[in-house]
């Protein structure tokens, strides 16, 4: 997925710079603020036990797929329904469950409804997150997804596998510039081809790992561990507003909507974290909180918090250091006309070895 804060191209700069301050006994990795999981899926292959954790329904779903599931899914019960099932190896099911539900019949649910234009045409407010046909098949294959968890056709490693296949997949084919803030006012080539479910990869290791879907200083008074990466919101834009749609796909629960952009309400997921008045305090109530060995916080020198916010607040539980990297920064709306202060930002890794 195309993510605001993605650390896709950092994973050399965060794993090299974490071992430098970390001693050669930990072996819990804490991603609280997860994202879409790719932290926490690097740390995984490395060996890691992860705890994940992330407010947004969509993001626990993928991270429940990525980071829970680590044994092979057999779809055992499937085949009640899929006869054809039981002929395939068991590393090869995955595959056909997901081919199986890309060859559904196109359904008009709640996705077709509200989000393309052939579900909206006779509404005050026309909307194209997707192409009719594509909104279709979104709505048909998570309305199967449903069917089989209700009728405990699948369990929940292999509802989660498949809920995060369709959510990464259908956002490629989605009519943004990348966020959903907004759609476009034509469909771009990609949001025209087809959709087809892909199957979300399996990391399979020995260890067992926790997700979580809580507010994350809540959470932290909770749990221990011996690293605790943080990578929270470094604007004021809110990811519940800028991935609603995924939210609802993932929640599937027909929620009541407002505005050009279909929005769902949101008022229990904002987070202090994109508040200038309150993240300082967020931010300090936290790190005083976390029961962990060390902490790293990944943070760009446009966020809220200044350098010296973040080391007079980590260095009141020890040791205080920083790394920092240039890298090109991440246009959220690269399609439109927006005019930004440089094309390059500089990410900090702060740490505290805790005394």
């Amino acid at each position: 997925m195309n993510y605001i804060g993605s650390k896709l191209s950092l994973f050399e700069f965060l794993e090299n710079s974490i071992n430098k301050v970390v001693d050669k006994n930990c072996d819990t990795f804490c991603d609280l603020f997860a994202g879409t999981g790719i932290v926490g899926s690097y740390f995984k292959k490395k060996g890691y036990k992860i705890v994940a954790n992330d407010i947004q329904y969509y993001s626990f779903v993928l991270n429940r797929h990525y980071i829970g599931n680590h044994k092979e899914l057999t779809f055992v019960k499937l085949s009640k329904e899929i006869p054809k099932l039981k002929k395939n190896k068991i590393e090869n099911r995955k595959n056909f469950v997901c081919d199986y539900l890309s060859n559904l019949k196109g359904k008009k649910g709640f996705v077709y409804k509200n989000y393309c234009l052939g579900g909206t045409k006779n509404q005050k407010i026309q909307r194209q997150y997707f192409s009719d046909i594509n909104a279709t098949r979104c709505d048909a294959i998570r309305q199967k997804i449903e069917k089989w968890k209700k009728e405990k056709l699948i369990n929940n490693n292999e509802f989660y596998f498949l809920l995060a296949s369709l959510i990464e997949s259908i956002d490629k084919r989605a009519n943004t510039a990348s966020v959903y803030g907004a759609f476009l006012k034509r469909l771009k080539k990609s949001a025209q081809k087809s959709f087809v479910l892909r199957p979300a990869e399996l990391i399979i290791n020995d260890q067992k790992h926790k997700v979580y879907n809580q507010d994350i200083n809540a959470l932290a008074k909770k749990i221990k561990g011996d690293i605790l990466y943080l990578d929270p919101p470094y604007n004021h834009r809110q990811y519940a507003t800028n991935y609603h749609l995924l939210e609802t796909i993932a929640r599937y629960d027909n929620p009541k909507i407002h505005g050009k952009t279909g929005l769902r309400e949101y008022q229990n997921q904002k987070s202090f974290y994109c508040s200038r008045t309150q993240v300082k305090k967020a931010f300090k109530d936290l790190v005083l909180q976390a029961k962990m060995k060390y902490i790293f916080l990944s943070y760009n020198n446009e966020g809220l918090m200044t350098l010296d916010d973040i080391k007079e607040i980590m260095s009141l539980r020890g040791k205080y250091g920083n790394f920092k990297k240039e890298y090109n920064r991440f246009k959220a709306d690269k399609l439109e006309n927006r005019s930004y202060k440089a094309n390059k930002t500089v990410e900090y890794l702060h740490y505290v070895v805790c005394g």
